[in-house]
């Protein structure tokens, strides 16, 4: 984008008395923005002064009283420079608030099919939250919505792939295949510590299923010992299926089988 682009486009919009909306705006480099806070300004000096008409970059033109220009900008991105002074001038700032990203994440997560939304959306903005304050600061890094939103897209097609699977372990695999690519080597270890952190969560969560199944264990082996089951007996039992289900232990066929309580047991 040159001054002379901006200049057509603000002749235009002058003499058809159109509004004009530029996305982006603080993308272009400082010396065209320069020149293009002087073009609007003389805009602007005809409008108060009433006009009919007014010279412009040397051309006397039709001036229509209803143009107008609009600006947005992403302050902070990379490749985005800050506005003069003269021209900030120029245009009423209205400020902006941070979108609450779980809200945004769980409508998306139950646009795409899933059905715990809720709970993976909380999960997901957390992840997030700690990618960005533990990782390095890299150029090509983005933890905002655009790339929150590629992101969810990617967990939908995974979630239409494999209608039946854990909601979880696909929203987790589509985080690791979509960051990983762009994720530096200093910081690959912090971030594989994070995922590992959600499966890690997930393995030591035991299901419904798992836990009837460990009670029901824990009753046959205190009636063959003639012991009664007492509820911190049981929680034990509980306690001891889930470690030894989700830690090293888990290739064995009866963890509970041998963890037979004493003859003495209560």
């Amino acid at each position: 984008m040159t001054y002379q682009t901006m200049a057509q486009i603000f002749m235009g919009l002058a003499q058809v008395g159109a509004w004009g909306c530029f996305d982006e705006f603080n993308r272009i480099s400082i010396e065209v923005l320069s020149v293009v806070s002087t073009q609007y300004k003389t805009i602007l000096d005809a409008i108060r002064a009433g006009a009919k008409s007014f010279l412009f970059m040397e051309e006397d033109i039709r001036l229509v009283r209803t143009v107008g220009a609009f600006i947005t900008m992403n302050p902070g991105y990379a490749g985005r420079t800050e506005l003069p002074e003269n021209l900030k001038a120029l245009f009423r700032s209205v400020a902006m608030i941070v979108p609450d990203l779980r809200f945004i994440c769980e409508n998306m997560l139950m646009s795409e099919g899933f059905i715990i939304a809720r709970p993976l959306a909380h999960k997901f903005v957390t992840l997030y939250s700690l990618c960005r304050e533990l990782l390095s600061k890299q150029m090509h890094y983005d933890w905002g919505l655009r790339a929150v939103k590629s992101l969810l897209r990617q967990a939908g097609s995974l979630k239409r792939q494999e209608p039946e699977a854990d909601e979880n372990v696909v929203l987790c695999r589509a985080l690791r295949d979509f960051n990983v690519p762009k994720i530096t080597t200093q910081d690959m270890p912090i971030f594989l510590r994070l995922i590992q952190d959600w499966t890690y969560s997930l393995a030591s969560t035991p299901s419904r299923s798992r836990t009837s199944s460990s009670r029901r264990s824990a009753r046959t082996s205190s009636g063959n010992a003639s012991c009664r089951l007492t509820p911190a007996s049981s929680r034990r039992c509980r306690d001891c299926w889930t470690s030894c289900t989700s830690g090293t232990a888990a290739s064995s066929s009866a963890p509970l089988a041998a963890v037979r309580p004493s003859a003495g047991c209560r």
